[in-house]
């Protein structure tokens, strides 16, 4: 479920590229052929400006017949050129006319219009009039219609974008919150189906106290029942607002390894490095007891049930970081984000759940952060959480 749900991520992030891409594609391509008309427009313009420099006997030493053309039609397409933007100069580089360029006030005509040239000339390649005994040069630069065109493929690839991204973080926003109603609905439903065998088995260890029992024994029952008593509790929190209190991170860590050493593997040794200075964190102890704990069961399973795990903690800056590192097998890089989703497991009969709740449990403190720090496969991972520091 977790790996096509991601898949299908990737498929609507394709298939947006390749809608903007081939919107780019075809815009520009449209562009172009606008481009290539008005160069047409230019090369009939510059034709009938050449025409109205000659006079009959130029024409004539052409071979043209003067006779046949008709000057109004000539004026006309002269005329009509009300958009591109054009500079027309002798073969000497003097300005004859230009059109269709707003020259600013403060600006200097000439120096404008020559600066004009440049930028034109360096765009597109200049036509050239041939009048026989000299030659004009004609400069001109894209309509503002086209120009504006060619910004409208990108302005349009931009909204797509926009609303990509809003359907995207609207059908992820739909899908975490779908998630959430199931961890909450299941985590409550767990909590009272747990609370039933609970209270029988603490009913039961209380009538064993009057049979007299070996105590040792009951100790231990106790235990467990109080341990089963806490993991209800944990579960019934879930999609709560956790009850924060202000707790050594050093002494949590200790009680939350305190219950576990007993029950994993004898070749698993734990090793606490705490600051020497203490640290105070806004936590619930039971629901970050329940973090230590599958992180540490991940580890274990990763070393096999044999190795070491190194609990430290340090601060930095505002906050205070808590180090679980095993000597296990390792994870890949390219799965430090992915350990954390709902789903993830290398286990052939896990759920993929353990690290996903350590997350969710983690960001729901104050500046509550989780994440692999480092990882080689074969010799072992380092889990870092980072919570704000409170002043004691």
């Amino acid at each position: 479920m977790f790996n096509s749900g991601r898949y299908l991520k990737y498929v609507f992030i394709i298939v947006a590229v390749l809608i903007a891409i081939v919107s780019v594609v075809v815009s520009n391509s449209l562009i172009k052929k606008l481009a290539q008309e008005e160069r047409l427009k230019m090369e009939i313009w510059s034709e009938a400006m050449r025409i109205m420099a000659m006079d009959e006997s130029k024409m004539e030493d052409l071979g043209l017949d003067y006779s046949g053309i008709d000057m109004t039609l000539v004026l006309q397409i002269i005329s009509t050129n009300t958009t591109i933007p054009i500079i027309l100069c002798d073969d000497k580089g003097k300005i004859e006319t230009s059109s269709n360029i707003e020259i600013p006030e403060k600006e200097d005509e000439t120096e404008f219009l020559q600066k004009k040239i440049r930028e034109f000339g360096s765009q597109k390649t200049p036509i050239i009039i041939d009048l026989g005994d000299m030659k004009q040069f004609l400069y001109y630069d894209d309509s503002l219609i086209l120009k504006r065109l060619e910004i409208f493929p990108y302005a349009q690839l931009g909204v797509v974008f926009v609303f990509i991204m809003i359907a995207f973080l609207a059908l992820m926003s739909t899908k975490k919150a779908e998630q959430n109603k199931v961890w909450v609905g299941l985590s409550k439903e767990t909590a009272h189906q747990l609370g039933t065998p609970i209270s029988s088995l603490m009913a039961w260890v209380e009538y064993l106290k009057i049979k007299e029992v070996d105590a040792a024994y009951l100790k231990e029952m106790e235990k467990d029942v109080k341990r089963l008593e806490i993991i209800a509790d944990r579960f019934s929190k879930i999609g709560s607002n956790p009850n924060l209190q202000p707790i050594h991170i050093n002494d949590a860590i200790r009680n939350a390894c305190g219950y576990l050493e007993s029950r994993i593997s004898s070749k698993v040794k734990m090793i606490i490095k705490p600051a020497e200075q203490p640290f105070l964190v806004l936590m619930n102890e039971a629901l970050f007891s329940w973090v230590i704990e599958n992180l540490t069961k991940n580890a274990v399973d990763a070393m096999n049930g044999k190795g070491s795990i190194t609990y430290s903690t340090g601060e930095k800056g505002k906050k205070v970081w808590i180090d679980i590192s095993d000597t296990g097998r390792g994870i890949p890089k390219s799965k430090f984000t992915t350990v954390f989703n709902p789903g993830y497991t290398t286990k052939t009969r896990g759920w993929g759940l353990g690290l996903s709740l350590v997350k969710r449990i983690i960001e729901s403190y104050p500046g509550g952060k989780i994440y692999v720090k480092s990882s080689e496969t074969g010799k072992g991972t380092t889990f870092r959480i980072e919570l704000r520091r409170v002043k004691g």
